[in-house]
């Protein structure tokens, strides 16, 4: 493969929640289900970006994701399964699917966050990563993202072979597409064919008719555990019967042969070759359990939200709803990260250069789990609920998340600050910054800086310090509070941002030195 998968559609947060029935209800003839478990999975484009990551490919997902706590999540879980997110903003709130399950049955589907909301403008990152792709799946959910019209230009103009898996409430393909995915009730929705006819007659014409209507060049309805027709030029179908008859669970089935035929295309196969190759492998999804053993690990839950002192501007509601007054009313959203153990005024500093750059900073916080994964068993000294609540006490700092992996790049990816900043010794070869964060910032248009560490700061120095003397040693030079001025009315309407005589870092980052300070 020459460059990546490229997956572009709508990313939905699926939940299955399994339980036991023992009674019905009192006040209702329905019955009761007692959870026992639930396990969280990103739906719709993200589960074929999911299932082409899982095989070993270099996936990247294209899609929207929303400022609340659904999107945060999707990130994270994406991230965790090894795609590279190139985020859209969008407007309303993630929607969700939960499946409310016992003995392995769906009981009830419950979705929720309302109608399709308007994804944002894609980055020339985004753009150009479709140019360069091996192969596009444009997995259609019907909520926006294929509707794009930057993104439908760009997936005109690749050269790349392109399948488009539709949605009746979705648009039409672009022409040129290399193959379309529909299944059985899709096309017949899409596709008005006269009754009477047998099953096969009618997927056959409805792929023929939606292959002219659409320029496409095939055409392959998905017959559930019957297998696939193809349509090609030609007039004459073929039909790719399943190697076997699978009884299960068939959620992501469609997906999965969306996601097994792009990687087929990738490789340089016939249309034939992957339809025959994504029949089988849907087949043997379905027969292995279907999604509840097919997708990789799940990500760890979302940390604990923190309550109390400080709590109010802790977790990722408060994040969101700093951000997304900011961008609402067109201003810049900061961000930086670390795990701010024992804080000093190597931080404060920092923190305080970063608060100048825009109109809001988003610390992202590496939780206790985090820490310990990259400092070692006896790190953190201080809980991530304390070190949340001391960096939100601080005026120059609008909102902490807590963040569990080892890098903030799922953070990033949702938060999609317009600046990331890190105060320390960065440089790379050439002298010019090399944060590990950069690549990641640049898939939305973001911008990675660094700003000067106050020397002799260090939470590690502190900590062998006082192990060394086996008293307390205070923090270097922490004030009771950041000594920043009263804060002034943010320009464009966001949060307030300190002023006085840090007003000098805005421009080229001049101002108070900052600290290493992350560690």
């Amino acid at each position: 493969m020459r460059g990546p998968v490229v997956v572009v559609g709508d990313t939905l947060l699926d939940r299955d929640v399994e339980g036991v029935v023992n009674r019905l209800c009192p006040d209702s003839p329905v019955p009761v289900l007692d959870e026992t478990a639930h396990v969280d999975r990103p739906g719709g484009a993200g589960l074929a970006a999911v299932f082409a990551a899982a095989q070993g490919a270099d996936v990247v997902l294209v899609t929207a994701l929303a400022d609340d706590a659904g999107g945060a999540r999707l990130a994270s879980l994406l991230t965790d399964a090894g795609v590279q997110v190139y985020p859209l903003g969008l407007r309303g709130g993630t929607p969700e699917k939960v499946r409310l399950r016992a003995r392995g049955r769906v009981l009830l589907r419950h979705d929720r966050g309302g109608a399709a909301g308007t994804p944002g403008e894609p980055s020339e990152a985004a753009l150009r990563v479709i140019a360069r792709a091996s192969a596009v799946l444009v997995s259609d959910y019907g909520r926006g993202v294929a509707r794009q019209p930057a993104l439908r230009a760009a997936l005109t103009a690749t050269r790349a072979p392109v399948l488009w898996d539709p949605h009746p409430r979705g648009p039409a393909a672009v022409p040129g597409v290399h193959l379309v995915t529909p299944n059985e009730s899709e096309v017949r929705e899409l596709v008005t064919v006269a009754p009477g006819a047998t099953r096969l007659a009618t997927a056959a014409r409805g792929a023929q008719g939606l292959r002219q209507r659409w320029r496409a060049g095939a055409v392959a309805v998905t017959l559930g555990g019957d297998g696939a027709l193809l349509c090609h030029a030609g007039a004459t179908p073929m039909v790719v019967p399943a190697p076997a008859v699978a009884e299960g669970d068939t959620c992501g089935a469609g997906d999965r042969f969306a996601a097994t035929a792009s990687l087929a295309l990738a490789r340089g196969a016939l249309v034939s070759e992957a339809v025959q190759e994504a029949v089988a492998e849907a087949s043997a999804y379905v027969a292995g359990g279907g999604v509840a053993t097919a997708l990789p690990r799940a990500a760890r839950p979302l940390p604990p939200a923190v309550s109390g002192p400080g709590g109010e501007r802790v977790g990722v509601a408060a994040a969101a709803g700093v951000v997304s007054a900011v961008r609402a009313s067109g201003g810049t959203v900061v961000a930086t990260g670390g795990c701010f153990d024992l804080l000093h005024a190597g931080h404060v500093a920092t923190l305080q250069a970063a608060r100048q750059l825009g109109d809001c900073l988003v610390v992202c916080l590496n939780s206790d789990a985090s820490v310990s994964g990259l400092k070692g068993p006896d790190r953190p000294v201080i809980p991530q609920g304390d070190r949340a609540r001391l960096l939100a006490a601080l005026s120059c700092v609008d909102a902490v998340m807590i963040f569990d992996e080892a890098t903030p790049h799922a953070a990033l990816s949702w938060l999609r600050p317009d600046v990331w900043v890190k105060g320390g010794d960065y440089a790379g070869d050439g002298g010019e910054p090399a944060l590990p964060e950069a690549e990641v910032l640049r898939r939305w248009g973001g911008n990675a800086v660094v700003v000067p560490y106050l020397d002799g700061r260090s939470t590690t120095g502190l900590i062998a310090a006082a192990r060394s003397t086996g008293t307390a040693v205070p923090l270097v030079g922490l004030p009771l509070t950041d000594t920043v001025p009263p804060a002034g009315p943010a320009p464009g309407g966001g949060p307030a941002r300190p002023g006085g005589e840090h007003e000098r870092a805005r421009a080229g980052l001049a101002g108070p030195t900052t600290a290493e300070g992350t560690r």
